[in-house]
């Protein structure tokens, strides 16, 4: 029995190809009679025109023409003229709701932003000029966009030949956010709401609404400065602090030739010096969920490793900006704020002690740690980062607590800032400086 179906089955699809075979030939060689081939592709293009159109017509649409039809056809059937009546008035309003979508929507419309970047609390604005580009005038209509999670829309009034109607509002930027606005839609359709027909004009834009920072050149300077320019105990064919001389090795930097105890010792001697230590400035932040009470926390997190970064930046010290979760690209300040717009919290074990693994096992060189975290994170937890930190790397932590007073602790080697606020950074860190 199953060699039976198999066989069947196999007829069956062998059949279904040979009959897809023949209607393909026979579409193949009808294209090549004079004539045939002009009416197969308005027929493909008359096909595509009436499912577009179907398209426009919406839930309530279907449901007016349904119960048009239906009533027609039970009113003829029984000899009921009111209910005929009835039947054809409700085809003739679903047809005259077609008619306002028909034809070409001829319009120019462009987006423009005011800006492309803002701070939080900044007034962003848009605005959408729509021009007739046909020879006479058009219809009323609707301009819709979606911004962000909202929808704006405002009514098209009616252009003349090469009119133009321009409309501004404002953004909300109440939040650190990637808002996508657009893309720009027109929107055509009946008073009853029967049948719509949209057309998409533009491609969405971007508006970063970038974290508030606090400027820190007064205090975070004094952190780093005994920082800059220290030897260390590291050994390097070049630099600036002299150490010994040693026997020359293929490969070194002749312009190291020591040439007087050269001469003295018969062998080629070289120069050694010790390495100095240039600023490397590690800021981690977290952004697990747990490690905050709630998203003020995060923001006000988010904005002072915006801030320490930037200090960083300006003074062209070495920065590396990493999260729980991956390394943000921070070579200018454009980039370091973009990439912490975009930052969203995540879940899983990993806080601030994986960070400072993180920070040991990745970045060399490491001059300061500095762990950005909520209030939700404890001090036992900070004491475990600091002791996996490497040795002579200084050890910071800012730690958000909306509830706390602002002020300054130490836990293991770790120093710990609270805030409250980011405004309490600055001073903060003055505080740690004495």
């Amino acid at each position: 029995m199953s060699t039976e179906r198999s066989t069947r089955t196999a007829g069956s699809s062998t059949t279904a190809r040979v009959g897809t075979t023949a209607r393909t030939s026979l579409t193949q060689r009808l294209s090549t009679i004079p004539g045939v081939q002009g009416a197969l592709e308005r027929t493909r293009a008359q096909r595509l025109a009436t499912a577009r159109v179907l398209r426009w017509v919406g839930a309530l649409g279907w449901v007016t023409v349904a119960a048009g039809a239906v009533a027609w056809a039970v009113g003829r059937r029984l000899g009921w003229v009111e209910l005929v009546v009835v039947g054809a008035v409700l085809v003739a309003i679903f047809l005259a709701a077609l008619a306002f979508t028909l034809g070409r929507q001829p319009y120019a419309v462009s987006l423009r932003l005011s800006e492309s970047r803002v701070v939080v609390g900044e007034r962003a604005m848009a605005g959408v000029v729509v021009r007739n580009t046909a020879a006479h005038p058009v219809l009323p209509a609707r301009i819709e966009m979606p911004v962000g999670q909202a929808e704006v829309s405002f009514a098209l009034p009616g252009l003349p030949r090469g009119g133009e109607h321009e409309e501004l509002f404002a953004i909300p930027t109440a939040r650190r956010a990637v808002i996508a606005v657009g893309p720009v839609r027109s929107v055509r359709g009946d008073p009853l709401g029967l049948v719509r027909r949209s057309m998409t004009w533009t491609d969405v834009e971007e508006l970063y609404v970038h974290p508030r920072t606090v400027r820190l050149a007064s205090t975070a300077a004094g952190f780093l400065h005994d920082l800059e320019g220290a030897t260390t105990r590291d050994i390097t064919s070049s630099d600036l602090a002299f150490h010994a001389l040693r026997e020359y090795i293929p490969g070194d930097d002749r312009r190291h030739v020591h040439w007087r105890s050269t001469a003295r010792t018969g062998k080629l001697m070289v120069r050694q010096f010790e390495e100095t230590r240039r600023s490397h400035v590690v800021v981690a932040l977290s952004r697990n969920e747990v490690d905050y009470y709630d998203e003020d926390e995060l923001e006000i997190a988010v904005s002072s490793a915006g801030s320490l970064g930037l200090q960083a930046l300006e003074e062209e010290k070495d920065l590396t900006v990493l999260t729980s979760h991956e390394v943000l690209p921070a070579l200018s300040r454009r980039q370091l704020l973009d990439n912490l717009t975009r930052l969203q919290t995540g879940t899983g074990p990993v806080g601030v002690v994986t960070m400072a693994r993180t920070i040991a096992r990745d970045v060399e060189h490491a001059s300061m740690a500095i762990l950005v975290c909520g209030s939700t994170v404890t001090p036992r937890d900070l004491r475990a980062a600091g002791a996996v930190l490497p040795v002579g790397v200084r050890a910071l932590a800012i730690r958000v607590d909306r509830d706390a007073e602002a002020g300054l602790s130490t836990v293991g080697v770790v120093t710990v800032l609270t805030v409250n606020q980011l405004d309490e950074l600055p001073r903060t860190l003055r505080k740690a400086m004495r």
